[in-house]
Parts: structure tokens; sequence; C-alpha cells
């Protein structure tokens, strides 16, 4: 059995506090970020190669997203019905399904998996 300090009801209160403040300051710098581009760059274009990549940074954080929550956990990677359903997803993209099918695909898979683990 561990030793576990007793929590306080403070503890809760200031842990909420904390993480409100991350919100405000994430949200904070998302527009000051946002409204750089145009303050700073005025009616001019961004160089082609500078285009290129701002074009690439939302996919390839969505994909980080996705791999992140789908085995990350716990400092380890965890392989579970998760996985399975984001195959089945990227099974029926491949296979040109519609958006809505894309979702019943993997929650489907990964229900059965759930199911059967």
């Amino acid at each position: 059995m561990s030793a576990r300090p007793p929590s306080t009801p403070g503890s809760a209160a200031a842990a909420n506090v904390t993480v409100w403040l991350v919100v405000a300051v994430v949200g904070a710098a998302t527009i000051a970020f946002k409204a750089a581009g145009p303050l700073l760059l005025g009616r001019r274009r961004l160089p082609d190669q500078v285009a290129g990549v701002v074009a690439l940074l939302a996919p390839v954080l969505l994909a980080a997203l996705v791999v992140t929550q789908t085995v990350g956990g716990d400092n380890r990677l965890v392989v579970d019905a998760r996985l399975v359903g984001v195959g089945a997803g990227a099974a029926a993209i491949a296979a040109r399904a519609p958006l809505p099918g894309v979702v019943v695909a993997a929650a489907t898979a990964t229900a059965v998996t759930r199911l059967l683990t």
C-alpha cells in the first residue's frame, strides 16, 4: 500500500485555476499569432517556400495529434482498440467513403474490438 498525502480542498481549486489560466494564455497567444501575419505583412504575399510550409502545418499537427492520442499514454506506447478504430477509419478513407461512413466504420471497429478483448 502506498502512502499518498491527503488532498486538500484548496488544491483542487488551485488546479482548476491553473488549467483555466493556461487555456486563457494559449487562447491569447493564438489570437496574437493569427493577428501578427496581417499586421506584419500588410498586403504582401508570403514567399512561396514559406506559404508551402504554412499550408502543411495544419495537416501535420492534426496527424501528430491523432497519433499521440491513439497510441500514447502514461509515457509508454499503448496498443488497444483505438488503434483498430483509426485503422478502420483510414481504410474507409482509402475506399473514399463519405465522412459519416468513416466515423461509423471507426466507431464500430473500436467497439467490436473492445467487446472482444
